[in-house]
């Protein structure tokens, strides 16, 4: 079992690294100082590193005993275009960057667990420490597979792990199948034709294009998804025009859908492409429709859930891991490293404070020594020591 006197003797200097990362906050694949910091880290401790891996990421490798079994360990690194507002002493250094949903607390976690890993070495096989860049959308989990990441990397069953504010630190949850949904992110844009805006009969107004298209959207999920299906789309985003007086001759829609089934974001892009064009062209406009899946549904295997389950156990408690946690209908590109590899991605508690892509948010330091007392238990419970070694 791991240390856990070894692992909160070497939690606070994680928690200074942390902090560094949080003040020096990189979006999605300009992660450069941060995978800098990462690399030189993970060689000082003597683990093997492998850097520029879909861009900006870092893979470790380190290997003990005579074991053949393989893992990865997986931690997101980017930061989000929020401006911070917390105050705090080590808060963002870069305007209008944030790391507002705890990537810099992952990336410290799993430092944490390669340094405690490679120092008290309690594993017989090979362990890869995966430091992924651009989680939030831009395509990190694709981009390090697309790079060769399970071909030179190859693992028999891969973990992430996320916090979660509102739980409580110590805590841990997961569920087997089926956790977060898939997401895409979509665009639409609408051309009419514009003029004077006491003159509307010159013109196609894409506005009302737009709000009927709006309202319109919603009876997708309302009419079109079954009933014991899930689905959410939401549109975030309206812009048209800068005058008072003038009917704009474009108009856009920019928002988010969010399914637990690929079949079911297939029915929304095709629906929402036939809803877009059939109601603009009904008023002699025309629209375009960009939909782009950036996350899977996030699948956890049965058999690796059972295992993280006994890892967070022998670290918690049993009483303290939720074992049935509830499905969300967030998303993670952890879910296309989990269609190649068998995995699990696990919940901690976060404690109160604000949620996730907040600018009031802040990674609790006191969930750390958690995060790194389970990685170290999966990899032991994964890859135990044979009897001599």
């Amino acid at each position: 079992m791991a240390n856990r006197d070894a692992i909160d003797a070497i939690a606070p200097e994680f928690t200074e690294i942390r902090r560094d990362i949080h003040a020096h906050p990189e979006i999605g694949m300009t992660e450069t100082r941060t995978s800098a910091l990462v690399a030189d880290k993970l060689r000082s401790w003597g683990i093997e590193v492998h850097s520029g891996i879909g861009k900006t990421g870092v893979v470790g490798v380190l290997r003990r005993g005579n074991g053949h079994g393989r893992i990865g360990l997986r931690a997101d690194m980017d930061a989000l275009p929020i401006d911070e507002t917390t105050g705090l002493a080590y808060a963002s250094r870069n305007p209008g960057v944030m790391h507002a949903c705890g990537h810099d607390g992952h990336t410290a976690m799993l430092l944490g667990a390669a340094k405690y890993l490679a120092e008290n070495g309690g594993f017989s096989g090979t362990v890869h420490f995966i430091f992924q860049p651009a989680e939030e959308g831009l395509g990190g989990a694709r981009a390090m597979i697309a790079d060769g990441l399970f071909e030179q990397f190859p693992c028999d069953a891969v973990f992430g792990m996320h916090n979660r504010p509102g739980l409580e630190v110590g805590r841990f949850s997961i569920r087997p199948g089926t956790q977060m949904a898939g997401g895409a992110f979509f665009d639409i844009a609408i051309t009419g034709r514009g003029s004077h805006g006491a003159r509307p009969e010159a013109g196609i107004d894409p506005v009302v294009v737009a709000a009927q298209l709006v309202s319109s959207l919603q009876s997708i999920v309302a009419r079109r998804v079954s009933p014991t299906d899930t689905a959410v789309l939401s549109v975030t985003r309206i812009a048209a025009g800068e005058a008072y007086n003038v009917i704009p001759e474009t108009a856009a829609l920019r928002g988010t859908a969010r399914t637990m089934r690929h079949e079911t974001m297939a029915l929304l892009e095709t629906e929402m492409r036939r809803l877009a064009e059939g109601i603009a062209g009904g008023f002699g406009a025309r629209a375009e429709v960009d939909f782009r899946v950036l996350f899977a549904p996030l699948v956890n295997d049965a058999h690796e859930t059972e295992a993280i389950v006994a890892a967070a156990s022998k670290v918690a408690g049993a009483d303290r891991v939720e074992a049935s946690g509830p499905q969300t209908m967030a998303s993670e590109d952890f879910s296309f490293m989990l269609e190649k590899v068998p995995g699990a991605f696990i919940n901690l508690g976060n404690g109160g404070g604000a949620e996730v892509h907040n600018p009031l948010y802040n990674f609790n330091d006191e969930a750390i020594p958690h995060g790194i007392a389970l990685w170290a238990s999966i990899v032991e419970e994964k890859l135990p020591q044979a009897a001599g070694e």
